[in-house]
């Protein structure tokens, strides 16, 4: 069962963590790809990611126990994860984001025939990037507007205003760009060493990872991914995020799962100092802020560590953390904009972006494998440790994994993952969702706790 890509694409992500032990299980991976609208592999790299992040939790419980366990990953549910938010159900009818026509957020031709992919998908993305073009917010005026620029100046007077847009380019155009030869030579998953401490043995329960506790300030869609991850094996995680922020109901519950939700503005000295009386029994702190953002409110790496040695500090972002464009903001379709994806799903006459977001996913599960190898040194040898990840660099290694031969005739629908849907009440009713996919004989992966809005707690550890 293991002589597809989905292997392949495993033993890839355990070739770069060499001391991580992910060589010691096999995993078994069941189907292939196509299964979603692409000829990309994003199935089999979503499937070989979260097989990684199994084998990472029963190295943890073997360490713990002196017990093995058995892996299996479906591809075709590992595929369906990568647009588990648009499966939800409540009360049996499909639970899909309410947003209307968003125009802002779209692909549009500029006056050199190049395309452009705008992301102004919130509203003041919405507002900031109809006052970098001057014009009303409709198609046929984005259009026009669009059409009298060339495209690499428009993709700089967005940045300039910290707004999203990305050129669509090739991925030889993107190979030579400074961005893009910095990405890639930055690791898929990086893991370093940041400071000192003393070995910290597992806690053990009745999980892989019982006991750790994660500060989770992220939001749409990687960073809520790793700590979803992250709590479907055991751990403790309390989401933080301010009312102030815009968000989308479908999001929030599809990565929501298994966490508890309280609101802090770290703006405002008592929520700052909340969020400091939480720190000291943090094992894991995970924000998706841009570079310089999250050290300008005092919670950078170097003083995390020097307050909480042992601490795991994580970072996803969309274009890299090195290269001129590291501090720009980004999304998902961005990603596959520039790194030459939307040209091969599409065409140079009309690019395309795949309907489904693998690049978040999986990168989200990348810092979450990339989590639990930090506390296995951190177990080892003590110290704390940064994680990071980008969603430019897996679309990149999504990209480099190969097309498939064919592409399926239609889409998965709701009526196909039916049978894969479980129920749970929630505050918005009886919520049907996918499950966690990994299976492990001994310690099954599962959420403890069913989403709730955002804020619905107190500031608090609860074990």
């Amino acid at each position: 069962m293991n002589d597809n890509q989905a292997f392949s694409a495993f033993c890839q992500v355990s070739e770069l963590l060499p001391d991580s032990g992910l060589d010691s299980y096999v995993p078994v991976f069941v189907g292939q790809d196509p299964i979603l609208l692409t000829r990309f592999r994003i199935g089999e790299g979503a499937a070989a990611v979260i097989g990684a992040c199994a084998v990472a939790a029963a190295r943890i419980w073997e360490k713990m126990t002196g017990r093995r366990q058995d892996i299996s990953i479906d591809v075709k549910r590992a595929a369906m994860s990568l647009k588990s938010f648009q499966f939800l159900r409540v009360d049996g009818r499909p639970f899909t984001r309410d947003q209307g026509d968003v125009p802002t957020m779209d692909l549009y031709r500029a006056r050199d025939d190049r395309w452009i992919h705008l992301h102004g998908a919130f509203p003041h993305l919405r507002d900031g990037t109809l006052k970098v073009l001057g014009c009303q917010n409709d198609r046929r005026s984005i259009a026009s507007a669009v059409a009298s620029w060339d495209v690499f100046a428009l993709e700089e007077r967005l940045a300039e205003a910290d707004q999203c847009g990305a050129v669509v380019r090739s991925e030889n155009e993107w190979s030579i760009h400074p961005q893009g030869y910095a990405v890639a030579h930055e690791p898929l998953l990086i893991i370093e060493k940041i400071g000192d401490g003393p070995a910290m043995p597992f806690t053990l329960g009745d999980r892989p990872l019982s006991g750790i506790r994660v500060l989770d300030l992220t939001r749409v869609l990687a960073g809520p991914v790793c700590a979803r991850t992250l709590s479907e094996h055991g751990a403790e995680v309390l989401n933080i995020t301010s009312k102030d922020l815009p968000y989308m109901d479908p999001f929030v519950i599809d990565t929501g799962h298994g966490k508890r939700t309280t609101f802090l503005n770290l703006v405002t000295p008592q929520d700052k100092m909340s969020l400091m009386k939480l720190l000291p029994k943090a094992d894991v702190f995970s924000q998706s802020y841009r570079p310089g953002k999250i050290s300008a409110l005092g919670f950078s790496p170097k003083l995390l560590a020097e307050q909480r040695p042992g601490i795991i500090c994580v970072s996803t972002n969309c274009y890299g953390h090195t290269g001129p464009w590291k501090n720009r903001p980004g999304w998902e379709q961005l990603a596959q904009s520039v790194t030459g994806i939307a040209l091969k799903q599409g065409t140079y006459a009309a690019p395309k972006i795949i309907a489904a977001a693998p690049s978040d996913y999986i990168t989200g599960y990348l810092a979450a494998l990339g989590v639990m190898v930090a506390l296995q040194r951190r177990a080892d040898e003590g110290g704390s440790y940064v994680v990071k990840a980008s969603l430019c660099r897996t679309a990149a290694w999504l990209r480099d994994l190969g097309l498939t031969g064919s592409m399926p005739k239609k889409s998965i629908s709701h009526q196909d993952v039916s049978y894969n849907l479980i129920e749970r009440k929630t505050p918005w009713g009886t919520l049907g969702y996918l499950p966690p996919v990994a299976h492990m004989s001994e310690t099954h992966p599962r959420w403890v706790l069913p989403p709730t809005p955002l804020g619905t707690h107190p500031p608090k550890w609860v074990t």
